[in-house]
């Protein structure tokens, strides 16, 4: 069950808003690879510099699904927010 209406912040509070219950950490994680194909269209894009739209949008739909996925694990603990909130990434050779 995700969060019906979810509060997420940044920030260590929710002005107006006062934490009456903890739950503890919430994560969403995301484990994403490109094909050989895209690959290719991404090495060719780097050739000619600039941005590299083939892992902008990877990286893109990887940190939203972590996001919902953060939401829906906060939701199945009976959360109604979240505070705090944080991405990380980190590169798997």
């Amino acid at each position: 069950m995700s969060l019906t209406h979810p509060l997420t912040t940044t920030a260590f509070d929710l002005p107006g808003y006062r934490t009456s219950k903890s739950f503890g950490v919430v994560r969403g994680i995301i484990v994403r690879s490109r094909s050989v194909i895209g690959n290719i269209g991404a090495s060719v894009q780097a050739i000619f510099g600039g941005n590299i739209s083939v892992y902008t949008n990877l990286c893109e739909r990887a940190r939203e699904d972590a996001f919902n996925l953060m939401l829906t694990h906060a939701g199945q603990l009976g959360a109604n927010a979240v505070i705090g909130v944080r991405y990380d990434a980190t590169e798997i050779a």
